[in-house]
């Protein structure tokens, strides 16, 4: 049975009209996911600016118009405000993780686990939802900021929820018309209610995947703090990056190149609800399965830049083959395409 046959979701493609993108922060690139509770300011304003440049073609207005903490001024003047200055922004949907905000809460409290009727896990899950949306209200500003009309949705308020830990219930009407209203819902990792457990985390990933098989963006671009797919964390000595990685029918991977001689070792850090890059893995290659580009790419760099403009229509490796099949992917060392996920250092030319 497919993992998403038991959700249920009011919305279809058909009738949510044309999604350019969706695009998942991770919490890793845009936190100091060691440091509790600390935004990665650089990497955030500039992923800000990126998506500014990739989905608004025009000039526009910030719209982050709140004082600041430690400031007594509003960053722009409704008196200055230029009414016959309107620009378009593409159809976008932003997704973010939770790096350093949230996952410290949920995991010493246990909410990941389920038994919402324990005293701990309980209060857990209400400490997890205050630090989630703190960090999407600060997500939220950046990105208004820079002129993306931007409106923040949690998954628990919007009456998402799962059955051991797959989701059951996910009603996207309310994305769809903030869509169709001319704004960017910015969805993020959420501590929800489970029919069996009680309460579990919601990941990201697992959003963006469910986002994708029912509205169907153009492409997905996964935006994280490293260079790609290794075979093991890649700060350890010896990480090989996984130059190929076959996509099978039922969404499951395998390492093709390089041949290795040991299994590939998928660690998810001590305070990660979530999965890590097991669950970004696996959610990117269901949505290739879906046979729509996923670009996975280091944040803030020249390569998340392209692939926030969206996609090529054909790509040169070191060979000299050229990829002109709409599936090839985009990725600062990874490539995503049914079936195979291969690096951009074997590519030239763009």
């Amino acid at each position: 049975m497919d993992r998403r046959s038991q959700s249920t979701t009011t919305n279809s493609a058909a009738d949510a009209g044309s999604l350019h993108c969706i695009v998942k922060l991770g919490g890793s690139a845009i936190t100091c996911k060691n440091e509790l509770e600390t935004i990665n300011e650089g990497n955030l304003s500039i992923v800000s600016s990126q998506l500014k440049q990739g989905m608004i073609s025009e000039p526009c207005h910030g719209m982050d118009w709140s004082r600041r903490p430690g400031s007594t001024d509003i960053q722009t003047v409704v008196d200055k405000f230029d009414d016959k200055l309107e620009s378009q922004c593409k159809r976008l949907i932003v997704v973010h993780g939770a790096g350093s905000f949230g996952h410290f809460q949920a995991s010493r409290s246990g909410v990941h686990k389920g038994g919402l009727n324990k005293p701990l896990v309980k209060a857990g899950f209400v400490a997890t939802r205050i630090s989630v949306t703190t960090l999407n209200l600060e997500i939220v500003r950046a990105l208004a900021k820079e002129g993306i009309p931007s409106i923040g949705m949690s998954p628990f308020s919007c009456g998402w929820s799962t059955c051991e830990r797959i989701i059951a219930m996910a009603d996207t009407s309310t994305v769809v018309k903030a869509l169709d209203a001319g704004f960017v819902p910015v969805l993020h990792g959420d501590a929800v209610l489970d029919t069996s457990l009680g309460c579990t985390i919601l990941s990201g990933d697992v959003i963006i995947s469910h986002l994708a098989e029912h509205l169907r963006p153009d492409y997905v671009v996964f935006l994280t703090d490293v260079s790609g797919v290794y075979d093991r964390p890649p700060t350890e000595l010896g990480a090989v990056l996984l130059r190929e990685i076959a996509v099978h029918e039922d969404g499951s991977w395998s390492v093709l190149q390089p041949n290795l001689q040991d299994e590939v070792e998928i660690t998810v850090a001590a305070h990660d609800t979530t999965g890590g890059m097991f669950t970004k893995i696996t959610e990117a290659a269901m949505i290739a399965k879906l046979g729509i580009d996923v670009y996975i790419v280091k944040a803030a760099t020249e390569h998340s830049a392209r692939a926030l403009k969206g996609p090529l229509p054909g790509i040169q490796n070191k060979n000299k083959e050229f990829y002109t099949n709409k599936k090839w992917k985009l990725g600062l060392n990874t490539y995503v395409l049914p079936p195979y996920i291969i690096p951009l250092d074997q590519v030239t030319g763009r």
